[in-house]
Order: structure tokens, then C-alpha cells, then sequence
């Protein structure tokens, strides 16, 4: 069976690609299964610092689900009552394994993102989009409604501009995804992958502690209330400031060097 999914790790940067052009990057079972064992190699390789997901091709990041092949779909929408079935289907392992992840993620996107596929890179932390891409929630056009992916893009995006795009199924262009949140920065195409090694080299110099506390620690304190949020943070703070990298921090900051950070 063909590999759905490619890996590639260097210099701190795991690069994963969707590998199923011919069907513009459907997320079938299969993919959402090496996507997943994918996302666990990274998290375990320390060299690993930033993930980049990306599509293979030029026409599409992610179509969103195969609608030839909905098995975990189709399951899960098929055991409304027994949430253990819900639980171990593919589409609920995979977008509630992003804040899992333990490293920052950025999505690449040299294709359009539409349905699963939207969802898909507005899970991940950064979203960088070449000018042309466009992107969209079309499942109402099937007599369907984005319901996996609503939780994510409910998080990004304004109430009422998530409404326009479930209710229309229209595509907007990546520049309206930036304004409305669905996106980081939208470059031009032939810029798009100088832009994104940029940024994960860049994020990849800083300590991994410091980015795997402060991302969990982002997660940990949503919908709690403020003095919650507060004193969950302190507590966080304390114990970061506590470890290695904080100290080499500071000390490199004092002496006005590039800090040697080791993740301890």
C-alpha cells in the first residue's frame, strides 16, 4: 500500500506532507492514521523542534474527507450513542491530537483548503498561505455541515464570519482567511517556502521547553475563568523559570550572546 504520508527531519524541523495528490490530499483513513503516527515520531525525536505539515502539489493542502472512503466517518456519525466509538474513530483522534502535540506546528499552504482540509491547518499553531490559495467549508452544498472542524474553526474565527462561510459554502481567498483569522500570513507563491523555513528556523532556536510549557500551558487555560487562568500561568511561570534553558536565558541575555538552549 502507498505511503500516505511523507516525513523528512533536519535541523530541528520536521517537514510532513500529505501524499495523495491524484485525490488533491483526501483524508482518507489510512492518511489520518500515518498522519497520526507521524505527529507521535515527531513528538519523540528531541532533535525535533517545529513540525511543518504541508500537501503534496500545488493544487490542494487537504480536500477534507474522501468521500469514497468515510469509514471512521461514517462510524462515528453511525454511534451517536456509544462514545468510546466516537472516541477511537479517526476524524476525533485527529484534530483532538493538536493540542497533544507538544511542538509548534505550522502549516504550509501551496493548495486550497477546504472542508477536513480548513480544519486540518487552522488546528495547526501558524498558518502560511500562498496569495492564490482559497479556502472554504462547502459541506452545505452536499446537505452536510462542517461539524469536525466547527471546533476549530469556532476558536479562530468570528461568530459571524463563521456563520457566512457555513451557511454560503463559499471560497474566500487566503488574504480574507487572514483577516478573519483562519490565517497567520498569506505571501506570494514564489516566496511561500522561504517564507515558511524562515519562521520554523526562527522558532526552532528557541528553547523547546520554553515553546512545550508556554503552547500547553496556552491550551490548559482556555474557557477557565480569569483567575483561574492566572494562577494556573504563575504556577507555570515559576516552574519554568526553574529550568535550564531560563537560566542559560537570562545569562546569555546579560552577556549579550545567542543563548545555548538544550530543552532541560
Amino acid at each position: 500500500m502507498d505511503e500516505t504520508i511523507l516525513y523528512e527531519a533536519s535541523e530541528g524541523i520536521a517537514r510532513i506532507t500529505l501524499n495523495r495528490p491524484e485525490a488533491r490530499n483526501a483524508l482518507s483513513d489510512q492518511m489520518i492514521g500515518e498522519l497520526l503516527a507521524a505527529f507521535d515520531r515527531a513528538g519523540a525525536d528531541e532533535a525535533v523542534r517545529v513540525i511543518v505539515l504541508t500537501g503534496a502539489g500545488d493544487r490542494a493542502f487537504c480536500a477534507g474527507a474522501d468521500l469514497g472512503g468515510l469509514g471512521a466517518t461514517q462510524a462515528a456519525g453511525g454511534s451517536v450513542a456509544d462514545p468510546d466509538a466516537i472516541r477511537a474513530s479517526a476524524p476525533y483522534r485527529l484534530f483532538t491530537a493538536f493540542p497533544k502535540l507538544g511542538k509548534p506546528i505550522i502549516a504550509r499552504l501551496a493548495g486550497h483548503a477546504v472542508a477536513g482540509g480548513l480544519g486540518l491547518a487552522a488546528a495547526c499553531d501558524l498558518v502560511i498561505a500562498a496569495d492564490d490559495v482559497t479556502l472554504g467549508t462547502p459541506e452545505v452544498n452536499v446537505g452536510l455541515w462542517p461539524m469536525m472542524i466547527m471546533a476549530i474553526i469556532n476558536r479562530n474565527v468570528p461568530p459571524k464570519q463563521a456563520f457566512k462561510l457555513y451557511y454560503t459554502g463559499q471560497k474566500i481567498s487566503a488574504a480574507e482567511g487572514r483577516e478573519i483569522g483562519l490565517v497567520t500570513e498569506v505571501v506570494p507563491r514564489a516566496e511561500l517556502d522561504a517564507r515558511v523555513d524562515d519562521l520554523a528556523r526562527t522558532i526552532a532556536a528557541k528553547s523547546p521547553i520554553g515553546l512545550r510549557k508556554g503552547r500547553e500551558a496556552f491550551f490548559a487555560i482556555e474557557g477557565r475563568p480569569l483567575e483561574d487562568q492566572v494562577e494556573h500561568l504563575l504556577g507555570e511561570l515559576v516552574e519554568l523559570a526553574a529550568t535550564e534553558d531560563a537560566k542559560e536565558g537570562i545569562t546569555a541575555f546579560l552577556e549579550r550572546r545567542t543563548p545555548d538552549f538544550k530543552g532541560r
